[in-house]
């Protein structure tokens, strides 16, 4: 197996606090790494670097993991830019305009489908994003949830079934609800690792949260891994719902009680166990006009955190992890290393894949350079293009 070894890097960010300098990002100063195959074989500082086939030199810059963007939507056709427009000068968003992209996505061929995704796919990866979660959710018939995630699996392995986003304009949402958990779950299950649904009363579009754990539990009856879209535009049952069901993820989490975080802070994933993670979302609060989440109560309390990017065409039309990164920092209360750690290690934890988000031996050898001598400047220098996936 043909071996590279890395050196001239500024600073090597592991996410593994035995292998550097002991805090929880575990960062080497002046680091080399070796990968063999996929796999990373060996860090450490570069003074110490083993021999191998090959050698990179970075030339100065920065090494973190790549990005594990744990929540978005990337199958779909259309434009909402208008939506966007009509936010900016004061209509608040409630979820009604996915009703848009539904239609445009029914009419589109898959071609074109896959085609967008897969451009969205590479400026995620050209903005230093490794791994990635993908949902259905703009179909909401059986035939185009399953086409979605067929399309979906095309670009990762991470595929969640959506089909509980919406009811459906004109739809009876009993009826509507026997279908996602009956013949559109049997269709799509064989297709997607997770089930997910929009858990918000608030909203006359998405599900409360009985309706809500109607659809998980059919889920997870059908061996799907449960998350949950919760507490987005209200206060309200997701986290709680979350916790309950030990899903691994409940996102957006923007309105929450003590309670909530309570509920959170004693699900949170441990040494040696699974837990719930809360998926923080800050580019749609930019979106959407919408108050960011109090990050910094959250970490405080004990519970852990994601960040991702909730790529999709109506709430939050970016793919740019550090653009989440900048964001968590500027406007929610984390610290430059506690929103990489989230964008990374966090990330993971929200996938439970215990082979990404750091760069330990053993780990997928997924790596984001920096043009930049430090991951400070992620959110030192916002909008900026730093980071880049590293192919080898």
């Amino acid at each position: 197996m043909s071996s590279v070894l890395l050196t001239g890097i500024s600073e090597l960010v592991t996410n593994d606090a035995s292998l550097g300098d002991g805090s929880p990002l575990g960062v080497i100063e002046q680091a080399a790494v070796v990968v063999e195959g996929a796999t990373v074989a060996w860090v450490g500082p570069q003074r110490q670097a083993p021999d191998a086939d090959q050698h990179l030199d970075l030339a100065g810059r920065a090494v973190v993991p790549g990005f594990v963007d744990s929540h978005s939507h990337l199958v779909f056709a259309g434009d909402r830019s208008r939506e966007f427009e009509a936010r900016m000068t004061g209509t608040p968003y409630d979820g009604g305009g996915i009703a848009t992209t539904v239609a445009a996505t029914r009419a589109a061929p898959d071609e074109l489908l896959l085609a967008r995704a897969r451009a969205l796919q590479a400026e995620m990866r050209a903005q230093g994003t490794t791994t990635l979660e993908v949902k259905s959710g703009y179909g909401l018939t059986v035939a185009d949830e399953a086409r979605s995630l067929r399309i979906a699996r095309e670009i990762t392995d991470e595929t969640t079934f959506l089909g509980a986003h919406v009811v459906p304009a004109g739809a009876d949402r009993r009826a509507y609800i026997d279908l996602v958990t009956g013949p559109m779950l049997a269709a799509c299950a064989p297709l997607a690792r997770w089930v997910d649904v929009f858990c918000e009363p608030a909203s006359p579009h998405a599900f409360d949260g009985d309706e809500a754990r109607v659809v998980l539990t059919a889920g997870m009856a059908a061996g799907l891994l449960p998350r949950v879209h919760g507490n987005q535009l209200s206060a309200g049952p997701g986290v709680r719902l979350a916790v309950d069901l030990g899903a691994a993820s409940v996102d957006h989490c923007t309105h929450l009680s003590a309670a909530d975080v309570d509920a959170l802070a004693g699900a949170s994933p441990a040494p040696g166990r699974d837990g719930t993670v809360a998926t923080l979302l800050p580019g749609v609060e930019f979106s959407t006009r919408s108050p960011y989440p109090d990050a910094r109560a959250l970490v405080d309390a004990g519970v852990v955190v994601a960040l991702a990017t909730d790529c999709n065409p109506g709430s939050c039309y970016t793919s740019s992890m550090p653009f989440v990164i900048a964001l968590a920092v500027r406007e929610m209360g984390l610290s430059p290393a506690e929103a990489l750690w989230a964008a990374t290690a966090g990330g993971a934890l929200a996938l439970r894949r215990p082979d990404v988000g750091h760069l330990g031996v053993g780990a997928r050898a997924d790596l984001a350079v920096l043009e930049a001598p430090t991951y400070r400047h992620l959110a030192y220098r916002p909008g900026v293009p730093l980071a880049r996936a590293l192919d080898l």
